[in-house]
């Protein structure tokens, strides 16, 4: 009875991080949201996001289709069986991975075959501790990949882009942590959170960061220094002009928390895990008895029920309509700014499906189509037909490499993602006629709303993240953020962003 109690809390644990955010995160993403101009990209975005979280939270799906890397911390009485709690965690990964509760995230690094289960060499992520308590504490965070590529770690002393110089004291640590947000920009699905740490070796401190992350937004840091520099970090951040999704505005940073440990004299390392507004992160206590849960963390305070709303219709006046194929004409017509909402069909490409594509033939005639970074979430029924169970966008900028040419190679009028990407995607969009649409990261619900069908799917040998799906969907809706006329909404927010960043330049601590 004690084994299956265990797996079931475990099980139930996983559902709830994966589908439901903390309170304290509810309440930071309402204050940003009451705080935000309305009428603004920015506005909208909120909007769409918190319509997602009600949504996973009514669906008990998952918030974000990238569940990302489960990581457990758990603290144990002296006498538990460590392995046994290890079995239960792969088992419960692996019900929760069949029931659309987790993506399948676990790839193999030599073959990139996709275990299908969430497990792995090293998956998912287990890291015990003995305690003088009488019971088991079981913390869990999925840290998306989007939000995972922006981490960053500091070797001070160091030259930093707009900061200058960042010495060995408490000023050049102020001045990594602010450049830390600066460089995430909106590729780590802004408005976000980050964990700090200070010191220790280059696995240590980063481990410290993330060790940040389980803090509550609204405690307080012990250290008084450390607390007021907390407090800075995001009142400067929010200065930076990035906003939600790099569109602008005033919601940069949502929370700020650091740690701190010895180092050797000779490193001086400052760690930063950045997360995404989908702070998907909870914790239990477990009877060592029964194996049922005793109590659940981060349970203080209101639990902000956001209520549902037309987000295009309340924050956007003007809204331009597209359905592929889509004409090179009506691809010039669109401009930086202008919001689309889609209908009929796009086709999901990432990482595995551009390689293909640089050296093999499209499965299917992608002339005039639409391309989705998108690895959704996705669960077969009974009689064999595939239904989408999460399917925001993924970040785009890994695909710089290849977007251009492959646009241009098969007549892709239009890409879906977040974040933007680069300088050579910005000339083969002006050069072809094709544009960028962001899409608002993390709202995995909202956009599978969306999506009314899946038509087919090709590539299937890549992994259900990585395949080729054939979507039909109704208004779904995205934001020009790099047109044909070479102008790039990401690259403006960088150049302005990064002059807003070096009015911090003086010395502060």
């Amino acid at each position: 009875m004690y084994t299956e109690n265990l797996e079931k809390s475990i099980y139930t644990l996983i559902t709830e991080t994966s589908t439901n955010l903390p309170k304290d995160v509810r309440r930071a993403i309402a204050k940003a949201k009451k705080a935000e101009n309305a009428g603004t990209r920015a506005a909208m975005s909120l909007d769409t996001i918190a319509n997602n979280i009600q949504m996973a939270d009514d669906k008990v799906s998952p918030i974000c289709q990238d569940t990302g890397l489960p990581t457990f911390k758990i603290k144990t009485p002296i006498g538990v069986n460590q392995l046994e709690i290890k079995a239960a965690i792969k088992r419960a990964i692996a019900a929760a991975t069949n029931d659309a509760k987790l993506r399948p995230n676990s790839v193999d690094s030599l073959t990139g075959e996709n275990s299908g289960d969430n497990l792995g060499a090293g998956v998912p992520v287990m890291k015990f501790e003995q305690w003088e308590n009488d019971y088991i504490e079981m913390k869990l965070i999925l840290k998306g990949g989007g939000c995972e590529n922006k981490n960053i770690q500091y070797s001070l002393p160091a030259e930093l882009e707009g900061l200058g110089r960042a010495g060995r004291d408490l000023d050049g640590i102020r001045k990594c942590i602010l450049h830390s947000v600066y460089q995430a920009q909106g590729q780590g699905c802004s408005a976000g959170f980050i964990g700090v740490g200070i010191g220790g070796d280059r696995s240590s401190g980063y481990d410290l960061a993330k060790e940040q992350l389980f803090r509550s937004v609204e405690d307080v840091n012990p250290d008084a220094k450390l607390a007021e520099l907390e407090d800075y970090i995001v009142e400067k951040a929010n200065t930076l002009g990035i906003g939600t999704m790099g569109f602008g505005g005033e919601a940069t940073l949502l929370g700020c928390k650091i740690g701190v440990m010895h180092r050797i004299p000779a490193s001086f390392y400052v760690s930063v895990a950045y997360n995404c507004w989908a702070y998907r992160r909870m914790a239990i206590d477990i009877s060592p008895a029964t194996g049922e849960i005793t109590n659940w963390h981060y349970q203080d305070g209101e639990k902000i029920e956001f209520k549902q709303q037309e987000t295009i219709e309340e924050e956007v006046k003007e809204v331009v309509r597209l359905e592929a194929p889509i004409t090179e004409e009506k691809i010039r017509s669109l401009k930086v700014g202008d919001v689309v909402s889609i209908s009929g069909r796009m086709y999901t490409g990432r990482d595995a499906i551009h390689h293909h594509l640089m050296s093999h033939d499209a499965p299917v005639d992608l002339d005039g189509q639409i391309i989705y970074h998108c690895g959704p979430v996705m669960q077969k029924d009974a009689e064999g037909n595939w239904h989408v169970r999460a399917a925001g966008p993924t970040t785009s900028i890994r695909e710089e490499p290849y977007q251009g040419d492959i646009m241009k190679k098969f007549g892709i009028r239009a890409v879906i993602g977040k974040g933007g990407m680069g300088p050579k995607t910005l000339a083969a969009l002006e050069e072809h006629g094709g544009v960028y649409l962001n899409a608002i990261g993390g709202a995995a619900q909202y956009y599978a709303d969306c999506i009314k069908g899946v038509d087919g799917v090709d590539l299937m040998e890549f992994g259900i993240p990585e395949a080729m799906w054939h979507l039909r969907v109704e208004e779904f809706t995205a934001v020009v953020t790099m047109d044909s006329h070479g102008n790039s909404l990401h690259a403006d927010v960088d150049k302005s962003s990064l002059e807003k960043l070096a009015l911090h330049k003086e010395r502060v601590f």
